[in-house]
C-alpha cells in the first residue's frame, strides 16, 4: 500500500511510519538500557536505588527476559483481541507511561518498579505487533521486496540503539538519571505521535482487526484468567514479604527457575503429548532442542552488555575515545554501530556461502565468537587491575560479538519455522525468543560468580562455557544436519 503514490526507498509508504515508530521506541529501550544498571548501583545519596552489582545484574537479566518473554502473549492479544495496529498503539502508550514513571523526581523507588513493569508490558504488546504489520504491507508473492524492506526496518532499530546511549547517557551524566528516563519517555512518545499522524492514511486496513477474535464469552473467561492470575501472583508476594525473607536477589533467582521451566514444559508438552507428530517431526525438534539451547548460553554472555560490561566501561575504562570525552552509556552504543556496518558484509558472505555452511556450523561458529570476547575481556579485566583501560578493548568486545550475531541472530526465527511441526507452527515463532529470555534470565544470575571468582577467571569460566558448546556443534554438524533434513534457506536480517 502507497499513500497518494509515494513511496520509502522504493518500499511502501506504510514503511516509513513504521520505520520510524520502530526506531523512536527502540531510541527509548536502548537509552533506558544504558543507563539501568549503573542508576542501580548508584549510591541513594547520588539519587539511585544503592544496589550491589551482582543484584543490579540479575535485575536487569530479569528485566531483559520478561522483555522478551512476553512477546508470546502479546502476539495472542493481537491476533484474538485488539489486532496488531491497536497492540502497537497501546504498548507504545503503556511504554511511554513506564519512562514517564521512572522519571518522577521522588525518593521511593516504587515508581521505577511500576515504570518497569508498564515498559514490559507495552514491549510485549509492541515488539512482536509491529513486525507482523511489516510484513502485511506486503502481498504473499512478495518475498524480494518484503525482505528488502525488512532490512531497512532493521536499519531503524539499530539507528535508535545507536543515538540512544549517546544522548540518554548525556544527559543523565551528574547522576540526573531522571532527566535519561524523561528523555526515554520523549522518544516513545514521538514515535507514537509519528504513528498515529503518519498511520492513518499509509497503515488503513493493516492489523486493523485481529485475525481470529474472541467470541464474547470468550473473552471473558480469558479476562476472569487473567485476573486471577494477577491476583495471585500479588497475594504471593505479599505473602513472601510478609515472611521479611523477601530480597531481590531471591525474587530474581525464583524467576529464573520460572523462565527456565518455560522452554522445559513446552518441550515436554510438544514430544509427550498426544498431537500425532511423525517420527521426521520428532527427530527435527530434537535437534532443535540442541539449537535452542546453544542460542540461550550465546544470548547468556552476549547480552550482559548491559550490567557486566556497562560496570566495566563505569570502573575500569579510561572513558575517552580518540581524546574526545565519553560516558559509561556511551559505550553501548558500539554494538549497534558495528552491526550497522558488518550487516551487508555478512548478508553477502552467506549469499556467497550458500549451502556450504549449515545452520549448527552458524549458531557454532557464534558460540566461538561470543566466547572469545570474553577471552578478550579476561585480558582487559587482568589488565584493569592496575589501573583503567583503554577503550578500544571494549571496541574489540563488541566486534567479535557481532560477528556471532550476525551469524546465529538471521537463522534463528527461520530455522525455528522450518523444524516446527506442523502442529504447532504458529506457536513455535515465539520460542525463538524465549532462548533470548532464558539466556538473559540465566546470564543475571552470573553476576553471583563475582562474589567468588575475580573478574578475569569469571569471564574465561563465561567463555569456556560458550566455546565447548560451539565447538560441540561443529563436531556434530553431519548428524545434526541430518536430523533437520536441511536444505538452503534464504536468510533474513536480524530483528531484535
Amino acid at each position: 500500500m502507497t499513500d497518494g503514490g509515494r513511496t520509502f526507498f522504493g518500499q511502501p509508504w506504510g514503511l516509513a511510519t513504521l520505520f520510524g515508530t520502530e526506531m523512536w521506541e527502540r531510541f527509548s529501550w536502548y537509552g533506558l538500557r544504558a543507563i539501568l544498571a549503573t542508576f542501580m548501583v548508584a549510591s541513594p545519596a547520588r539519587d539511585g536505588l544503592g544496589l550491589s552489582e551482582e543484584t543490579a545484574q540479575a535485575v536487569v537479566g530479569i528485566y531483559g527476559a520478561l522483555i522478551y518473554l512476553v512477546a508470546l502473549p502479546g502476539g495472542w492479544v493481537a491476533d484474538r483481541i485488539l489486532g496488531a495496529r491497536r497492540s502497537v498503539f497501546w504498548g507504545g502508550f503503556v511504554i511511554m507511561c513506564g519512562h514517564i514513571s521512572m522519571a518522577v523526581p521522588v525518593p521511593s523507588p516504587a515508581f521505577v518498579w511500576l515504570g518497569l513493569l508498564l515498559i514490559v508490558l507495552g514491549t510485549g504488546l509492541l515488539k512482536p505487533n509491529i513486525s507482523v504489520m511489516v510484513g502485511k504491507l506486503y502481498p504473499e508473492d512478495a518475498d524480494a521486496r518484503r525482505d528488502a524492506g525488512f532490512s531497512l526496518f532493521y536499519l531503524g532499530i539499530n539507528l535508535g540503539a545507536f543515538f540512544a546511549p549517546i544522548v540518554v547517557g548525556r544527559l543523565a551524566e551528574g547522576d540526573r538519571w531522571h532527566l535519561g528516563f524523561g528523555a526515554a519517555a520523549v522518544g516513545m512518545a514521538l514515535g507514537l505521535l509519528q504513528y498515529v499522524i503518519g498511520g492513518r492514511v499509509s497503515l488503513r486496513g493493516t492489523g486493523d482487526r485481529p485475525g481470529e477474535p474472541l467470541a464474547p464469552h470468550e473473552l471473558r473467561r480469558y479476562g476472569l484468567i487473567a485476573a486471577a492470575g494477577v491476583t495471585g501472583a500479588v497475594l504471593a508476594l505479599g505473602a513472601w514479604a510478609a515472611t521479611g525473607t523477601f530480597t531481590l536477589g531471591r525474587f530474581t533467582a525464583v524467576m529464573t527457575a520460572v523462565i527456565l521451566a518455560v522452554p522445559v514444559l513446552y518441550f515436554g508438552y510438544i514430544m509427550l503429548g498426544a498431537h500425532g507428530l511423525t517420527e521426521d517431526e520428532r527427530t527435527r525438534m530434537k535437534a532443535y532442542m540442541w539449537l535452542f539451547a546453544a542460542a540461550a548460553i550465546f544470548w547468556m554472555i552476549y547480552d550482559l552488555a548491559p550490567s557486566k560490561l556497562l560496570f566495566f566501561a563505569q570502573n575500569n575504562i579510561d572513558l575517552s575515545l580518540s581524546g574526545i570525552p565519553i560516558q559509561a552509556a556511551t559505550t553501548q552504543a558500539f554494538n549497534p554501530l558495528l552491526i550497522m556496518i558488518f550487516v551487508p558484509v555478512f548478508a553477502a558472505l552467506w549469499v556467497r556461502l550458500g549451502d556450504r555452511v549449515t545452520t549448527s556450523q552458524k549458531f557454532g561458529f557464534a558460540l566461538v565468537m561470543v566466547g572469545l570476547s570474553f577471552v578478550v575481556m579476561a585480558f582487559a579485566a587482568r589488565l584493569a587491575e592496575s589501573g583503567r583501560v583503554s577503550v578500544w578493548w571494549l571496541v574489540l568486545v563488541y566486534l567479535v560479538q557481532v560477528f556471532g550475531e550476525l551469524a546465529i541472530s538471521p537463522v534463528g526465527l527461520s530455522v525455528t519455522t522450518k523444524l516446527a511441526p506442523h502442529a504447532f507452527k504458529g506457536q513455535m515463532l515465539g520460542v525463538w525468543f524465549i532462548a533470548v529470555s532464558v539466556g538473559d534470565a540465566v546470564g543475571g544470575q552470573t553476576g553471583r560468580l563475582g562474589a567468588v571468582l575475580p573478574d578475569p577467571l569469571y569471564y574465561l569460566l563465561l567463555a569456556a562455557m560458550a566455546i565447548a558448546a560451539g565447538l560441540a556443534l561443529l563436531v556434530f554438524t553431519r548428524k545434526l544436519r541430518a536430523m533437520m533434513a536441511e536444505h538452503p534457506d534464504p536468510v533474513a536480517p536480524p530483528i531484535r
